[in-house]
């Protein structure tokens, strides 16, 4: 029986071995990273105020979720050095945290992953007259149609143009561009739908307002449409046609650059007999269509309806008879 304790010795040792390597493998099983769900962020480079989600494998004391400060920058705990991350893609931070734990030696051969939580950097404001003003992140692939309907559409009393501002590289100056909204809407000129990247300002200006008083059914404040399409007559439409009194002449008060209003007397009759052109309106134009009192004097109707017309913001109705 010689032999025995050596085949019994190496039974041990197979099974020594055995238990040594299932213990290393378990010791070297990856540890499960924390989930963060970014599967509607598309990575795109990183701002300040973002939040990043930073896994440091095998190293839970350094995974976390930590946001870019405002000089562009992220801090890690045990690291000296803060990180410049503003500008770089996630993939670009990986390698930056990973060289940085390994010139500090606190990690050999660290493996980094850094995904994007939330971004906060490109901010897109839409207000003015839309339905609902909003501001938003320029996540992805963002147009400026796409941020009209972020604005719910255009309110009722929209003007005939969308203003963007936006910043113009590291200058600090902000560039101004001008959208007419009607081929915008009616896509005759692609380039229009601009591409927003973060940091524009979308403004829809109200439309110009024009006041239709006196021998009218409906006094009031009407928008002015774009193109000169507001007239005389459509502005006389607008109040709901003319009262029982038909006037030969209506009359315009249109204020100069210094706020004077002067007065501009238009030939109805001959308009609606199409003898000569309807006349355009302009934005704070008050038209005053006068009735059959003689009495009544044009002075004091438009005194009492100039401060309307220069506050004029909403068709609010105003009956003056």
């Amino acid at each position: 029986m010689p032999n025995k304790p050596q085949i019994l010795s190496a039974t041990v040792l197979i099974s020594l071995l055995t238990i040594g390597l299932c213990t290393a493998s378990a010791q070297e099983a990856p540890r499960p990273l924390p989930a963060i769900d970014n599967t509607n962020l598309p990575q795109q480079p990183v701002g300040r105020e973002d939040l990043l989600g930073v896994t440091v494998y095998d190293s839970p004391e350094l995974t976390r979720t930590v946001r870019v400060n405002s000089d562009g920058t992220i801090r890690l705990p045990m690291l000296k050095s803060t990180i410049k991350v503003e500008g770089m893609m996630p993939a670009e931070i990986e390698l930056a945290i990973a060289d940085e734990l390994k010139r500090e030696q606190l990690l050999v051969d660290p493996f980094v992953t850094v995904a994007i939580a939330e971004y906060h950097s490109r901010p897109i404001s839409i207000n003015g007259a839309v339905k609902t003003p909003a501001i938003f992140q320029a996540i992805g692939s963002v147009s400026l149609l796409d941020a009209m309907a972020k604005g719910g559409g255009l309110a009722d009393n929209a003007g005939g143009e969308i203003i963007i501002t936006r910043p113009n590289g590291a200058t600090g100056v902000m560039s101004v561009q001008r959208i007419p909204v009607k081929a915008l809407i009616d896509g005759s000129d692609p380039s229009l739908n601009v591409k927003l990247t973060g940091g524009e300002e979308i403004r829809v200006p109200v439309a110009g307002m024009v006041v239709v008083s006196g021998n009218v059914k409906e006094s009031g404040v009407f928008p002015v449409q774009e193109g000169g399409s507001t007239t005389v007559l459509t502005a006389i439409a607008q109040a709901k046609g003319l009262g029982d009194f038909q006037p030969k002449f209506v009359y315009i008060f249109r204020p100069d650059e210094q706020g004077t209003r002067h007065e501009i007397a238009v030939d109805l009759k001959a308009i609606r007999e199409r003898k000569i052109p309807d006349v355009p309106l302009l934005p704070k134009d008050l038209l005053y269509v006068p009735d059959n009192n003689s009495a009544k004097l044009r002075s004091q109707i438009v005194a009492a309806l100039i401060p309307l017309a220069t506050s004029a913001s909403t068709a609010t109705i105003y009956a003056l008879r």
